[in-house]
């Protein structure tokens, strides 16, 4: 990421570091009053499996709301136009309900802790084993972006240096976290939820007004930079040269499919929250809760992104000191009063530790019941492995304060989380697929499908892309290649392993592969569920139609 321009510099006051102080002490009291639930281990990394649905719903879309999100997308907005609608309705709204419908079963029923233990059940100790170390290892680079972003970010706005914005916020978040556990960190994003757009909204509100309302912006844009940038899909023809450095197919099988399924289905920082919920009934519904408000949130940072594109015309051209990460910050300096500002700094504050507490909370569970309780001390009381827990969740806070600077070696945020989730989630998500809907995969087409998609992947990025062999446009448009490319090698290594290796005996895969589920009593509705607007499979197709249905203005 690049650092921000000089001069950014918000004229905070009193009234604002109130605001600010104000919010960490709620976090602070949320993680004490979670103390008193954390009895056992389940309770400390899953909350006891005991949060309604609308709790879980709104922490699994906030845990994605992290400020590299609403920066990084706003910047995209800036330098892509509507075009960063992809993200949302391509790349998130059809895995999201996938994961609810058709995914989240398999996870409940099969009592798992996370989602690489899944794997253990499905295939075998090499794959869990493998899967759980990549993950712990990518969650800890992700926690550690958020981190690096901060610090730039409230250096350039409040004048802190960025070592002191890196160990406040990752002190609040290890404080939280080790006190109260998963349902800490959850009931802290339903917060940061509401905070984020209080930050947002007045933004996006604003912004619209500042241009002469949405005529007003899209007349503006059409005449600097051409009717493509107010469309979806403008200049995404194959052989179209456009800024996204993507054509439609790309978009819609490396984004929409590889990359977004990949990410929302297998990712444990999201499944964690369904994972948490009471029944199987809340666990179905809480990716599709979440896919409402997933639906909207584009708005409120692509707006931001496209009025700064119109009120700084100058923005991430070549010779200016303001690059497209600067859209958020300028129109926070240049439209919110103070008291308004303080909240929007706030907001800004909340989404990065949502977004690290997420992948420190999944990577603590990891580590601790895939990696030390399964292969390094086993069978210890579960007093343990709730203090390990604890242990190496400030170890994990630790970890992504050194892995923030890997992410300084980056030009742009997204792109570089991008980068990682073709590396890590794809392959993760091709095995699981496989797994879940073919009953002949082998035990041991499990791992060798991670390391071949992991493998392929890195290779097309860092030599067939990086070294010239291939002439990609972008880093972005790379990233979609890679995830392609990893897909379909983790599916032909697992295709080909399987033929040549015995099957595992199908009354061991009841419940783990499609067709073959039991009767469980936790897919019995409680008492209310059966409300035919709790229905997961009417929210999850409602969902689907009303994200089609706002399309369709960005499709003309």
């Amino acid at each position: 990421m690049q650092y921000l321009a000089e001069g950014l510099r918000l004229p905070t006051n009193g009234l604002d570091y109130t605001i600010l102080a104000i919010y960490f002490v709620v976090v602070l009291g949320i993680g004490f009053a979670a103390r008193a639930s954390v009895k056992t281990s389940l309770d400390f990394f899953l909350s006891g499996r005991s949060l309604p649905a609308w709790v879980t719903g709104l922490a699994f879309v906030a845990a994605n709301l992290g400020a590299t999100e609403i920066l990084g997308m706003a910047a995209t907005g800036a330098q892509y136009g509507v075009a960063v609608v992809h993200w949302y309705w391509i790349g998130a709204i059809p895995a999201m309900v996938f994961l609810g419908l058709v995914m989240m079963p398999f996870y409940y029923r099969s009592k798992v802790r996370s989602v690489p233990e899944y794997l253990l059940q499905r295939f075998d100790r090499s794959a869990h084993l493998l899967s759980s170390i990549l993950f712990a290892f990518a969650a800890i680079l992700i926690a550690g972006v958020n981190l690096y972003a901060l610090s730039i970010v409230v250096e350039a706005l409040l004048g802190w240096p960025q070592w002191v914005a890196i160990v406040v916020a990752g002190l609040f978040v290890l404080i939280y976290i080790t006190i109260g556990g998963l349902s800490s960190a959850i009931y802290n994003e339903v917060l940061q939820f509401f905070v984020i757009l209080a930050a947002l909204i007045p933004l996006t509100v604003l912004g619209l007004k500042r241009v002469g309302g949405w005529d007003g912006l899209t007349g503006s844009l059409e005449k600097s930079h051409g009717e493509d940038f107010l469309s979806a899909w403008g200049g995404t023809g194959i052989g179209d040269a456009n800024p996204l450095g993507a054509n439609w197919l790309t978009i819609i099988l490396g984004l929409g499919f590889v990359l977004s399924f990949g990410y929302w289905t297998t990712n444990f920082a999201e499944v964690q929250r369904a994972l948490s919920a009471k029944n199987l009934s809340a666990a179905k519904r809480t990716p599709l809760i979440a896919a409402y408000p997933k639906i909207f949130i584009v708005f409120a940072v692509m707006i931001p992104g496209l009025v700064a594109a119109a009120v700084f015309p100058e923005i991430g051209t070549p010779g200016s000191d303001l690059t497209y990460n600067d859209a958020i910050p300028l129109l926070m300096q240049e439209l919110l009063p103070n008291g308004v500002l303080g909240i929007a700094v706030t907001g800004l504050l909340a989404a990065f530790m949502a977004g690290m507490a997420a992948n420190v909370s999944s990577f603590n569970t990891v580590f601790t019941t895939d990696i030390w309780a399964r292969y390094v001390v086993k069978d210890k009381p579960d007093a343990y492995y709730l203090r390990f827990g604890r242990l190496i969740t400030a170890v994990g806070v630790l970890a992504s304060i050194g892995t923030a600077f890997i992410a300084a070696s980056f030009s742009n945020i997204m792109t570089y989380l991008q980068t990682l989730f073709s590396f890590f989630n794809v392959p993760m998500f091709v095995v699981f697929i496989i797994g879940m809907f073919w009953k002949r995969a082998s035990m041991k087409s499990g791992v060798w499908g991670l390391v071949a998609g992991t493998t392929a992947a890195m290779v097309n990025y860092f030599v067939v892309y990086k070294q010239g062999i291939i002439d990609i446009p972008t880093d972005q448009g790379a990233n979609f290649v890679s995830a392609i490319v990893g897909f379909v090698a983790g599916a032909v290594v697992m295709v080909a392993v399987t033929l040549f290796t015995a099957p595992r005996p199908e009354a061991e895969l009841a419940g783990l592969v499609y067709g073959t589920e039991s009767p469980d009593a936790d897919e019995v509705p409680e008492e209310g569920d059966s409300a035919w607007y709790r229905s997961p499979a009417l929210l999850g197709w409602g969902a689907i139609v009303l994200a089609a249905l706002c399309y369709l203005p960005y499709s003309l």
